[in-house]
């Protein structure tokens, strides 16, 4: 079996380093995928219930902001993008697979359970922070801002602390 080839990962921490710079030079702001899930659901709730988001206070800053609507924010096709391009990067160096990677100790149900719960927990917690981690910490460092270090500094520390209790899902 062919060893799967990666990209040097200096090599793809200078082009995010790059590509982090032309978006703030271009929007003047940074990279961010919590904004687009913020969008996404706006827009259904607006789709489902448009009197609610009439009636509700936070609901209408967020179109008074974004007054095209908030599916043509940048962020989401930025979003759209990342799927894209991570799609066909797989496909180039033959790494694409559809298959549900686990350890021998947990069941697929197991597996996709913690997934989901650790993604909406993430979710939440960028909600709470105003921002993920390409927002809140990249973007953030990016311009050396306190609160984006600080950011960082929380995320690492957090996985390594809480990874010697969810290892058992990986090993």
């Amino acid at each position: 079996m062919e060893a799967k080839k990666y990209m040097n990962p200096y090599l793809a921490g200078f082009l995010l380093g790059l590509l982090l710079l032309a978006t703030i030079f271009i929007t003047g702001r940074g990279l961010g995928a919590s904004g687009a899930i913020k969008s996404g659901v706006i827009a259904v709730v607006n789709f489902v219930a448009p009197s609610h988001t009439g009636n509700t206070h936070y609901y209408q800053e967020y179109f008074k902001e974004h007054q095209d609507g908030a599916l043509k924010n940048w962020l989401v096709f930025e979003v759209i993008g990342v799927v894209i391009g991570a799609f066909i990067s797989g496909l180039i160096s033959n790494r694409l697979s559809f298959k549900l990677e686990h350890s021998p100790k947990i069941t697929s149900k197991v597996r996709i359970f913690a997934a989901l719960a650790g993604g909406a927990l993430f979710g939440f917690g960028a909600q709470l922070g105003r921002g993920c981690t390409s927002g809140s910490a990249l973007s953030g460092m990016a311009v050396m801002s306190a609160g984006g270090i600080i950011t960082m500094l929380a995320i690492f520390g957090g996985a390594y602390l809480f990874a010697y209790f969810f290892r058992k899902l990986w090993l």
